[in-house]
């Protein structure tokens, strides 16, 4: 079992975490393109309960930050899919 992270390498990871975030963020932006209305209004009121989830994972374990931005992603990527394939979404 190894040593948990600490001091700078947690702050970076949790630094890295943010980032990634944002760049989640850019793609549930833009995901008006594919998903209509009041679906891409719900799409982004998950991305900004992720900032909630965000900054409890950056306060209590930062170098798990990183996470939620790879599960906010599979997020989208499972949305968007099912809404293709459920409600027949497209570009």
């Amino acid at each position: 079992m190894s040593a948990p992270l600490h001091g700078t390498t947690a702050k970076i990871l949790g630094v890295i975490g943010i980032v990634l975030y944002g760049v989640v963020g850019y793609v549930y932006l833009v995901s008006g393109l594919v998903v209509p209305g009041v679906w891409l209004i719900i799409l982004w009121l998950v991305w900004v309960a992720g900032i909630y989830v965000l900054v409890r994972v950056f306060r209590n374990a930062r170098p798990w930050t990183p996470l939620v931005a790879v599960g906010a992603m599979a997020v989208w990527a499972i949305y968007v899919s099912l809404g293709s394939f459920l409600l027949d979404w497209t570009a």
